[in-house]
């Protein structure tokens, strides 16, 4: 089935500014929630398509790449089903509402409403960018690149678990396991719940007691990864292409950024490219200019095509499209 559009599913317009995007999110995002639609299934899925279109929109680079090849852009460069996958949508909401659904229904229902799923929280890894060039050739065709990263990977001495061989965690004493702290607060409103990260833990709900030697409690060391992805004809230099989940590793097992490489065209050597065409700079002499000739006129795939060029076609700064 056809994917929706994802202007469409957020209800807002191609030029929609960021604020208008997190606005059309946050609105349909508390509609569709599953906590609030317990055993509804059709707002489960809308919730993770409502959740899908604003990672994508909200997201410049993204963003980009979706507006000038759609669907098939994001999934030619790793993003969404069987390239990587997006977020999970309960992070996303977590991101954007600052916390779990908890403050949120307290301050609809005082305090009875439905209650959030009780999740510990891995710290995300940050994202990394790169700058790749491509020749002309490269560019006109796409093409399957393999690059060497250097990036923060899983600690290979604890599995990024950042804890000792034959050590374990312990449930962290400052929120009992959750990751959250909850301060509630009382205001002309009514009462205020706040729910934040937890600061000792830092969402993990677990606290390390006897750390890995190697990486220190993080989890994670330098390394090097082979990312293998597809470049799609046609790009632009300042186009972006988004590799999900391929950025540095969080700590402790926390899910990976993204890559985002950003393409520049090489000078030909050749070739000028104006646009989608290629322009090639032919020098005649002026019998040749007067009278007619044929010219043998390189192609960017690198044969050459005889070309007759009669003298009603050549004259000074003429272009002639073959």
């Amino acid at each position: 089935m056809a994917k929706r559009d994802y202007y469409e599913i957020l209800n807002v317009s191609r030029n929609a500014s960021q604020d208008e995007i997190k606005s059309a999110y946050r609105k349909l995002a508390m509609k569709y929630h599953p906590d609030r639609n317990q055993g509804n299934k059709d707002s489960e899925e809308k919730f993770k398509e409502v959740s899908e279109a604003y990672e994508v929109l909200s997201n410049s680079q993204k963003r980009q790449m979706y507006d000038n090849f759609g669907h098939e852009g994001l999934k030619g460069t790793g993003a969404g089903p069987g390239g990587g996958g997006f977020h999970d949508p309960f992070d996303i909401f977590r991101e954007v509402f600052g916390g779990g659904l908890g403050s949120i229904f307290d301050d609809f229902f005082g305090g009875g409403g439905a209650r959030t799923r009780g999740r510990s929280y891995r710290q995300r890894g940050s994202d990394l960018q790169i700058k790749l060039k491509l020749s002309l050739e490269e560019i006109a065709t796409g093409v399957k690149k393999k690059i060497k990263v250097n990036k923060l990977v899983n600690c290979s001495t604890c599995n990024g678990s950042g804890q000792k061989s034959g050590s374990q965690s312990s449930t962290c004493p400052t929120c009992q396991g959750s990751g959250e702290v909850r301060q509630v607060s009382q205001s002309l409103f009514g009462r205020v719940v706040n729910v934040t990260t937890c600061p000792q833990c830092r969402g993990e709900g677990k606290v390390i007691t006897d750390p890995c030697p190697t990486c220190r409690g993080e989890g994670r060391d330098r390394g090097e990864e082979a990312v293998e992805f597809n470049i799609p004809p046609g790009v632009n230099t300042g186009n972006y292409l988004t590799l999900e989940g391929k950025g540095n590793v969080g700590p402790r097992g926390g899910p990976a950024g993204d890559l985002i490489i950003a393409i520049e065209e090489k000078e030909h050597p050749v070739f000028m490219r104006h646009g989608n065409d290629i322009v090639f700079d032919l020098y005649l002499s002026y019998p040749q200019a007067a009278t007619g000739t044929e010219v043998q006129i390189p192609t960017i795939q690198l044969d050459s095509n005889g070309k007759n060029l009669p003298p009603e076609d050549i004259s000074r700064y003429k272009k002639v499209k073959i």
